[in-house]
C-alpha cells in the first residue's frame, strides 16, 4: 500500500465531485475525478487506485455496469458505491458483485472520511493476510506440510495430485509423524474444503458404542438413547470423514464400515431405514495394515477399499533435513503462545536435536521445543534447556550414567511419575516422549514407585 492512498471519485454531480476532492485531499489522499462511467474506466485502465467512489445512478453507463468492468480490470481495488436511492436492495446487489461499502446521499464529511479509512484499512489487512499466506506457502509448501527433505516433498506431491479427486486414501506411518495433518491437507485442497472434516478416533471409542458414533441412533434404540443422534457419517455429509488408527476397530464394525463405504448408505442403530451419504474416506494407521490383514485381524475387502491410494509418511529419523525448519517453526509458534521472547536455538542444541532418533516423531519434537521455550532463560535455546526433556543426555558429550545430566533427567522422570500417580502415558506426554521411551528410561535408571 502506498503511503499516500490514491482515490478516484466517479459521479455525475459536480458538487459531489468537488466536495469529495476537497475533503479527501485535506486528509492527505491523492484524488482524481471522473464525471461519468466511461471516463472513470479510462482512468482505471491508465492508473492503479487504492479506492474508488462510484455513483450507482448515472446517465449512460450506470454504476453497476462500471462496477462489473472495474472488477475485471482491477480485482483488488476497493470500491465504495454512492447512491441517492437509499434502498437495501441496491446496496446488497452492489456488494454481491464486489463493492466493499456504500454511502447514501447526502453524506457528511465525517461519514465520507470514516468510510474511506475503513475501506483503505480493509484493503491493507487483506494485503497483509495475502503476504502472510505467501510466506507460509514458501516455508511449508502449497499443502501446509512443513519440510524440505526429499521424503516429505514426495508426500506433498502425492497430496497435491490426490486432493482434487474423491478417491479413498490410506495414510500409514508411525505415531506422531503427522498423518492427520496430511489428511487435513488433502481435504483443504479438495473441492470439499467448505464442507466438514470429521475425525473418528478409532482408538478412543468403546466398541459397543462405535456403531452409534458412526451411524447414529434413534430415540429408544438402547438404554440411555433418550433422543435421536446423528452419527459421524451424517455430520461429514458432503465433506471428508477421517478414521484415525483404523486398525483398532473390531471385526463386527469392520463389516458394517465396509458396507457403508461400498454403498455410501448408513442405517441408524434402532432403525431399518437407510440414508445416503456423500463422504470422502481417509483412513490412517500406525500399523502395517497389510500384515494385519494377513494375520486375519483386518478384513481383506476393507483393506482393499481403504488403500485405493496409499501414502506413507516417513519417520523423522529418515528426514533429518526437516528438523531445523520444524524447530524454527515450533520456536516461533510457542514463543508467541507462551509469551516468551525466544527467537532461535544454538548450533550445539540444534545438533543435539538432529542426532536424536525421535521415536515420537514430529509430535515429540514439538513437545521438546515447547518445553525448551518455557525453560529457556534467554532468547536462544541452549543445550541445557533440553535437560528437562532428556535430549542432551543423547548428545556426543554425554557424561557417565551417574553424571549431572543423567541425574537431572532421572529426577524429572520421577517427578512426572509422581505428579500423575504412576500413570506412564500421562507422564510420557508431559515429558514430551512416547510411552516406550519412558519405559526404557525407567528401566535404565532403575526407577521404582513406592
Amino acid at each position: 500500500m502506498k503511503s499516500r492512498p490514491v482515490v478516484l471519485v466517479i459521479d455525475d454531480e459536480e458538487s459531489i465531485r468537488i466536495g469529495c476532492h476537497q475533503t479527501l485531499s485535506d486528509e492527505g489522499y491523492e484524488v482524481d475525478l471522473a464525471e461519468n462511467g466511461e471516463l472513470g474506466i479510462e482512468k482505471i485502465k491508465e492508473k492503479s487506485y487504492d479506492l474508488i467512489f462510484l455513483d450507482l445512478k448515472m446517465p449512460g453507463m450506470d454504476g453497476m455496469e462500471v462496477l462489473n468492468v472495474v472488477r475485471e480490470i482491477d480485482p483488488g481495488a476497493g470500491i465504495v458505491v454512492i447512491t441517492g436511492y437509499a434502498t437495501i436492495e441496491s446496496a446488497v446487489a452492489a456488494m454481491k458483485i464486489g463493492a466493499t461499502d456504500f454511502l447514501t446521499k447526502p453524506f457528511t464529511d465525517d461519514t465520507l472520511l470514516t468510510v474511506a479509512k475503513r475501506a483503505i484499512d480493509g484493503k491493507s489487512l487483506a494485503m497483509e493476510n495475502t503476504c502472510l499466506r505467501l510466506e507460509l506457502d514458501e516455508r511449508s509448501g502449497p499443502t501446509g506440510i512443513i519440510g524440505i527433505s526429499a521424503a516429505i516433498r514426495q508426500v506433498t506431491e502425492i497430496v497435491r495430485k490426490v486432493a482434487p479427486s474423491s478417491s479413498t486414501v490410506l495414510i500409514q506411518g508411525e505415531t506422531g509423524v503427522g498423518k492427520e495433518l496430511v489428511a487435513r491437507a488433502i481435504h483443504q485442497h479438495s473441492p470439499r474444503n467448505e464442507k466438514p472434516f470429521v475425525v473418528v478416533d478409532c482408538g478412543a471409542l468403546v466398541e459397543t458404542l462405535f456403531e452409534s458414533e458412526l451411524f447414529g441412533h434413534v430415540k429408544g434404540a438402547f438404554t440411555g438413547a433418550i433422543e435421536t443422534k446423528h452419527g459421524k457419517f451424517e455430520l461429514a455429509d458432503g465433506g471428508t470423514i477421517f478414521f484415525d488408527e483404523v486398525a483398532n476397530i473390531g471385526p463386527q464394525i469392520q463389516v458394517k464400515l465396509l458396507r457403508a463405504i461400498q454403498e455410501r448408505e448408513i442405517t441408524k442403530v434402532g432403525s431399518n431405514q437407510t440414508a445416503s451419504v456423500d463422504v470422502r474416506i481417509i483412513a490412517a494407521t500406525n500399523k502395517d495394515l497389510a500384515e494385519e490383514m494377513r494375520e486375519g485381524r483386518f478384513k481383506d475387502d476393507l483393506f482393499y477399499r481403504l488403500s485405493v491410494i496409499p501414502i506413507h509418511v516417513p519417520p523423522l529419523r529418515q528426514r533429518r533435513d526437516d528438523i531445523p525448519i520444524l524447530t524454527k517453526y515450533f520456536i516461533e509458534k510457542y514463543g508467541t503462545k507462551r509469551k516468551k521472547n525466544v527467537t532461535g536455538i544454538s548450533d550445539e542444541a540444534l545438533a543435539s536435536l538432529e542426532r536424536y532418533d525421535w521415536p515420537g516423531n514430529v509430535r515429540e519434537l514439538e513437545n521438546a521445543i515447547e518445553r525448551a521455550v518455557v525453560m529457556a532463560d534467554g532468547e536462544i535455546i541452549q543445550t541445557d534447556d533440553l535437560l528437562y526433556y532428556g535430549l542432551s543426555v543423547q548428545s556426543q558429550t554425554e557424561p557417565a550414567e551417574g553424571g549431572h545430566l543423567a541425574k537431572t533427567e532421572m529426577r524429572e522422570i520421577v517427578k512426572a511419575l509422581e505428579r500423575f500417580d504412576g500413570n506412564k502415558s500421562k507422564a510420557a506426554e508431559f515429558l514430551g516422549i512416547n510411552r516406550k521411551t519412558l519405559r526404557e528410561k525407567i528401566q535404565k535408571y532403575g526407577i521404582g514407585l513406592k
